[in-house]
């Protein structure tokens, strides 16, 4: 009877070590991950040819644009605010904005 109580109490403090391991990974994985990329694009849809683009950083943004295709329409780098997009057509286009080592794209609209 002692056996089973000492197989028993093993058995349990074995997996409360793997369960308190097992929280430390995740405790250190979410420290790890990054924060929301904050960033506005607007006016979305566009009717002005002239959309604005802001974030925390003043750095210099990354810009490429596509179309509903895959095809890349636009690639330049934005070091204000203002992006002049006249020379697309009406449409539905995917914008991707690296800003440093953050990253967001959206779903943009010209009409």
């Amino acid at each position: 009877m002692k056996k089973n109580y000492f197989y028993i109490t093993s058995l349990f403090f074995l997996f409360s070590l793997s369960v308190s391991a097992q929280e430390g990974k995740d405790s250190a994985l979410a420290s790890k991950q990054e924060q929301p990329f904050e960033m506005n694009v607007y006016p979305n849809p566009v009717a002005n040819g002239k959309i604005y683009i802001s974030s925390k950083t003043s750095t210099p943004k990354d810009i490429e644009i596509y179309d509903v295709l895959g095809k890349r329409v636009m690639q330049t780098t934005l070091s204000t605010k203002e992006l002049n997009i006249a020379a697309l057509n009406p449409g539905v286009y995917i914008i991707k904005i690296k800003d440093g080592e953050q990253r967001a794209t959206r779903k943009l609209i010209v009409k």
